[in-house]
This record gives C-alpha cells, sequence and structure tokens, in this order.
C-alpha cells in the first residue's frame, strides 16, 4: 500500500496527540508528537531559570539550543515514543500545567522553530509518518498528502484537559486551565513566525461532539480515499 504523511494541526487540547497515536498503530506508521518537542525545550528552559511568569531570557536559550538534544525513544508498553531531554525521560515533566504556561512563548522563537522543524522534516522524509502539531500542514510538511486541522470550543477543550490533569493528580482548576487555553490560542494563532492557520487544502474537524472512536473512524476513512488517489 502507498505510504503517505499525514499532518494534523489545530487547537490546544483538541486530541491531536491522541487521534495521531491511533492512526499511526492501525497504520503502522511512525507517530511524532511535535508539541512534546516544544515543551520539551520549555522545560529545558523552566529548569535553566530562562523562563518565569514575568521574564523571558530569549538569547541565552537561543544560544543554549545546540546543547539541547531531543529523542523519541520507544516504549513498547505505551505503544509510542516517549521525549528524552539530553538522555532523560522527561514526558511526565513536559505535560504539567506549568509548562502549558510557557509552551507557546518558547514556540514564538524563531531560532526554536528553525531548529525543531528541521528534525520534525528529517524524521518524515520517507514518508509513513503521522504527525501533529501546529505548522505540520503549513510549514513542515506542505505537500503532505493530507492534512487535517482540528478544532473545538475553548469551553470543551479546557473541560478535557482539566479532567485530564484531575486523573493524573494535578491540583488545577478549570478557571486556570481554561485561561491558558485560550492564552495559548492567542499566541499560537497572533506569532509572527509560522502562525497557527488552516492550509488551504486541509480538511477541518471540529471534535466538539465526536468522540474518539467517530473522530478515528472518520479521519480513518479520508486516509483510505487518499491512499487509493496517490
Amino acid at each position: 500500500m502507498k505510504k503517505i504523511t499525514v499532518a494534523i494541526d489545530g487547537f490546544s487540547s483538541t486530541g491531536k496527540s491522541t487521534l495521531a497515536k491511533q492512526l499511526a498503530k492501525e497504520l503502522e506508521y511512525v507517530y511524532v508528537d511535535t508539541g512534546a518537542m516544544y515543551r520539551a525545550v520549555a522545560y529545558y528552559a523552566m529548569q535553566n531559570q530562562l523562563i518565569g511568569t514575568d521574564f523571558f531570557n530569549k538569547d541565552v536559550l537561543i544560544q543554549a539550543l545546540p546543547k539541547i538534544q531531543l529523542e523519541f525513544k520507544f516504549n513498547a508498553g505505551l505503544g509510542f515514543g516517549e521525549m528524552y531531554l539530553n538522555d532523560e525521560n522527561v514526558e511526565k515533566q513536559i505535560r504539567t500545567i506549568e509548562v502549558s504556561n510557557f509552551v507557546s512563548k518558547v514556540a514564538e522563537v524563531s531560532e526554536v522553530r528553525s531548529k525543531l522543524v528541521e528534525q520534525q522534516q528529517e524524521m518524515g522524509k520517507n514518508k509513513a509518518i503521522v504527525m501533529d502539531g501546529r505548522d505540520i500542514g503549513t510549514v513542515v510538511f506542505p505537500d503532505a498528502e493530507l492534512k487535517i486541522f482540528m478544532t473545538a470550543s475553548a469551553e470543551t477543550r479546557a473541560q478535557r484537559r482539566f479532567d485530564e490533569l484531575q486523573q493524573k493528580g494535578d491540583d488545577v482548576s478549570y478557571e486556570d486551565v481554561l485561561k491558558n487555553v485560550v492564552e495559548r490560542d492567542y499566541i499560537d494563532t497572533h506569532r509572527a513566525d509560522s502562525p497557527l492557520v488552516i492550509a488551504d487544502d486541509a480538511i477541518e474537524i471540529d471534535n466538539s461532539y465526536l468522540n474518539r472512536e467517530e473522530q478515528f473512524t472518520a479521519v480513518l476513512e479520508l486516509i483510505n480515499d487518499v491512499v487509493k488517489t496517490v
């Protein structure tokens, strides 16, 4: 069967990663969570006191980029690759609300985006890949055979994220999560470098009222239709 590139973009907490993992497993494709890469850089900045609620030392972060080594290592038990920062598994650390509060600011930095986009394009050069993020269909793989853009209301996404964090035992409020979602939406759509926009040839899916199985089935049908035509 012909191998293609599946690019999944969209707003935060729309379930992009969940869908991408499902598709990659079903198709036996490589899965890449680009959001985890930006989160790892944000976590590095936090750990090295380069970013906080009232400061961001961009210049020092840019200078440190050559020292930031990112790698996905496959976890057979989980069925997907976990994020490693300088040989340390940071998968759990990068999923906190604290990292969420800073990741969009870090992702605004052009030098950070340039470094990560180059790595992402290298990962997908042989196709057979499902990649999710904010600029996959517009910047990383503008020639992807299938582009999906996922959206849902901010309130719906905040509730999903809040429930997820609660299940992990994180002490957060729904109001704080909603504020984070809205702030990230604004930063992601207004940044000068590679803002979050829907590609002209992307298929938009509003999953506010779709469950995971309905969403998975719909996109898998789209992939099967594309594969028949390439």
